[in-house]
């Protein structure tokens, strides 16, 4: 069948739209018609550094839409279900069997290839190979095909430009906290990276009675910090000293706090502004160097973050919840962009005019 996607044609180019052709759903396949489709800091990385081989290509992996065909092998969803879309697992490994599929031996195999584990694509043009599968989705289209692991049931009555982000980044962010972190009431977190990740970790950590002091060098994203909950903000630039403000703040320095920039320099100030046995959440994506030193002096617990150690068929439901009940009003974050402009939403997104960019389809 016909659908329309938002293409890269070369190594770091724009998204494009063009049509292409899909192919049925095999038996372990789900055929995904897309409503909403987030834009992640992960999907503007991967255009920049996608080999030519692989290209064109279609990214994508905050899907939200309505389930229109299943394979036979299909039992978890139906025609007509409100999906979600999250990362793929294998459901066999070690690490997926003990309840942590983003750590999954077959990651980067099933998210990360731009084909599926036989090496085909689902998508052609005029004959020729479209790449895509990425996180088992490639949703900046609007069909896609999906499996029983990513695809999530949702309530029919959930926004779908809500519903989008919560596949990725703010299963990230939330997930860190309450999975990860697991800070008790009156603690305090920092959060170095005001985005979609690191607000989300900020709205988790506020619901759970926490203090959180949110750092980043965006006023706007400072001040949205702080209606979300925040106890104190931090403008980075400059001549500041990070974690002496830090430390100025909580005496002792904070228990715990989380990374999401990825940044060599903004870890170390992390690690700097901990008391002896915090905690440090690395979520971000970079080449880490920091004071191991300071780490091993303090006693610190680092952990390395993927999908905020979730589970999509349980965490989702959760954080679905969490914004029923108001402690997660994702909806401050988005910026809604139509389809069309799937140019100017990444644009947006690169130059910190908006938070979390979502593609209307629907």
């Amino acid at each position: 069948m016909r659908t329309q996607a938002a293409v890269v044609e070369s190594p770091g180019g724009p998204f494009t739209l063009r049509e292409v052709d899909i192919e049925q759903p095999r038996a372990d396949e789900i055929l995904v018609k897309i409503t909403a489709a987030g834009i992640c800091h992960t999907d503007l990385s991967a255009r920049q550094i996608w080999p030519a081989q692989g290209l064109p290509m279609v990214f994508g992996h905050e899907g939200a839409g309505v389930v229109e065909s299943v394979g036979e092998a299909v039992t978890t969803v139906a025609p007509g279900d409100a999906v979600c879309l999250s990362y793929r697992s294998c459901g066999g490994c070690e690490s997926c069997t003990d309840g942590h599929p983003a750590y999954c031996t077959a990651f980067n195999a099933l998210n990360a290839a731009g084909t599926r584990t036989d090496g085909s694509t689902p998508l052609t043009s005029d004959g020729s190979a479209v790449y895509g599968s990425f996180f088992g989705q490639s949703s900046l289209a609007t069909h896609v095909l999906t499996h029983e692991s990513n695809t999530v049931k949702i309530p029919a009555d959930l926004p779908p430009t809500v519903a989008a982000p919560l596949g990725c980044s703010v299963q990230t962010g939330v997930g860190t906290v309450l999975n990860v972190l697991q800070p008790a009431a009156g603690e305090t977190l920092v959060v170095f990276g005001a985005g979609s990740v690191g607000l989300s970790a900020v709205m988790a950590a506020v619901a759970e009675g926490c203090h959180v002091i949110a750092v980043d060098p965006v006023a706007s994203r400072r001040a949205l910090a702080q209606e979300l909950g925040a106890k104190a903000t931090l403008d980075p630039g400059g001549d500041t000293d990070v974690a002496a403000a830090v430390r100025d703040l909580i005496d002792g320095g904070p228990q715990h706090a989380i990374d999401t920039t990825g940044q060599p320099a903004v870890i170390a100030q992390a690690i700097t502004s901990l008391r002896q046995r915090g905690a440090l959440a690395l979520v971000g994506i970079g080449t880490a160097e920091f004071p191991t030193m300071a780490a091993m002096t303090k006693g610190l617990t680092l952990h390395g973050v993927i999908e905020g150690d979730s589970v999509p068929a349980e965490f989702i439901p959760r954080l679905v919840d969490l914004h029923r009940q108001g402690k997660l009003p994702v909806e401050k974050l988005i910026g809604e962009f139509p389809f069309a402009d799937a140019e100017a939403a990444a644009q947006a997104a690169a130059q910190g005019d908006v938070i979390k960019p979502v593609l209307t389809l629907g």
